[in-house]
């Protein structure tokens, strides 16, 4: 007789082990024709994930490092302060105010005509050059005051006033900025060649010289009387820290703003929140190109979240080689155990089952100590406790007889305790 089938066992040497294997595999082969083969789900391999999924990683990966790439790459990641020869961006004029000062120009950077003016005073007549870009905010009275200046007077994209500022130039027409070749006699621009100017055609009065011309209208004018020199030029992008190494914009611009001792820089006042008079929060303070990196990570996690949080679609059956039943495993795992004469691990996994089975039923619960389940189930079938102690706890049996003796008897206990 072979004992119950235990409800746990313990482990095997694998010597055990292989023979379990071969008695399924002989009991699968007895099985009758009619018995059906069983199906089990498949479920995705770690390796079919990675090549399903490297395609969105590496498209995730790209986007942030463009992210990254654009927040090294853009500087001070804002727009900067066009013209302005503190200003190190693109849009700024850092680079020409080093420029001048290598040849030994002096730069006077000033925010007010009352400024300008006087510095104007200081370095006499044609001793300075006043740089005006259209940044600036000029009224009437200012460009009046401007205009009665002995300076040398350089505009660059000046539109409003120009007519006090400059009389005889004015706006013609607008013009695509671009290089251009100057085409003239002025001797900063013959100097300088190729430029990169636009912006607007100007008029040029009798007199003057007219530079860089786009359809026969030139975009450069020059003019000189009463002791100084006016220049307008109609796009001042060729001064900028961008566009100062291409061509000759570099000579061009040095020629025309270097040409007195001093340069007398007027720029527009800097705002209050650039000044830290206002009051600016941490997200003004965070650089505009790294707003722009934040924005396409969270866009890159975002689609890879919804990537990995779709279904992975319908269940794949898959039919197995071999059905072992439950049946065959036990009697199996039986003639190992009596071949190998292990009458102590049979003992002890038919011990381990009944108390598995018995003790919720008694409404013990898990981890019960010997005393107290061998008292419950004594107390519940009339057993004496101590045959109950020693059916569970007692040597394992000498013999194959003893072996079917403590299997008949825990049945029969196991029956009892589910009777009452």
């Amino acid at each position: 007789m072979t004992p119950a089938a235990p409800g746990r066992l313990e482990p095997t040497s694998p010597e055990v082990a292989s023979g379990v294997d071969s008695g399924a595999a002989s009991g699968a082969s007895a099985r009758s024709p009619g018995q059906t083969t069983a199906t089990t789900s498949v479920s995705p391999t770690a390796g079919g994930l990675w090549r399903g999924g490297r395609g969105v990683l590496l498209v995730a990966l790209l986007v942030v490092g463009v992210a990254v790439a654009g927040v090294l790459l853009g500087g001070s990641g804002g727009p900067g302060r066009l013209l302005d020869p503190a200003d190190a961006s693109l849009s700024g004029g850092k680079a020409l105010a080093r420029l001048l000062q290598a040849r030994g120009v002096r730069v006077e950077r000033v925010t007010s005509v009352a400024e300008a003016a006087t510095l104007a005073g200081r370095a006499g007549p044609a001793g300075s050059t006043l740089l005006l870009s259209e940044t600036f905010p000029l009224d009437e009275a200012e460009a009046k005051r401007l205009a009665t200046l002995p300076s040398d007077l350089l505009a660059v994209g000046v539109r409003a006033h120009l007519d006090l500022l400059a009389p005889g130039i004015a706006p013609r027409r607008e013009a695509r900025a671009r290089s251009r070749e100057p085409r003239c006699g002025l001797p900063a621009a013959e100097r300088a060649g190729s430029a990169y100017t636009g912006g607007v055609a100007l008029t040029a009065p009798p007199g003057s010289i007219g530079c860089y011309p786009a359809d026969g209208v030139p975009t450069l004018v020059s003019h000189s009387g009463a002791g100084r020199t006016v220049t307008v030029a109609g796009d001042g992008q060729f001064m900028t820290n961008l566009r100062l190494a291409e061509d000759g914009n570099a000579a061009l611009a040095a020629n025309l703003a270097g040409g007195r001792p001093t340069l007398i820089w007027l720029t527009p006042p800097e705002s209050a929140a650039q000044t830290g008079g206002g009051k600016a929060g941490l997200y003004d303070l965070v650089p505009e190109g790294v707003r722009w990196a934040v924005a396409q990570v969270l866009v890159a996690v975002l689609l890879l979240a919804l990537w990995r949080g779709r279904r992975l679609g319908p269940v794949v059956a898959e039919r197995l080689p071999v059905v072992v039943r439950a049946a065959e495993t036990v009697e199996g795992r039986a003639r190992l155990y009596r071949a190998r004469r292990a009458r102590d691990r049979a003992a002890a996994a038919l011990r381990a089952g009944f108390t598995d089975r018995v003790t919720p039923r008694l409404g013990l619960p898990p981890g019960t100590g010997p005393d107290a389940l061998v008292n419950a189930i004594a107390e519940r079938t009339g057993q004496a406790a101590s045959h109950v102690g020693a059916a569970l706890y007692g040597p394992p049996p000498v013999d194959e007889a003893g072996l079917v003796a403590l299997a008949e008897y825990m049945d029969i206990v196991e029956r009892q305790v589910g009777k009452s």
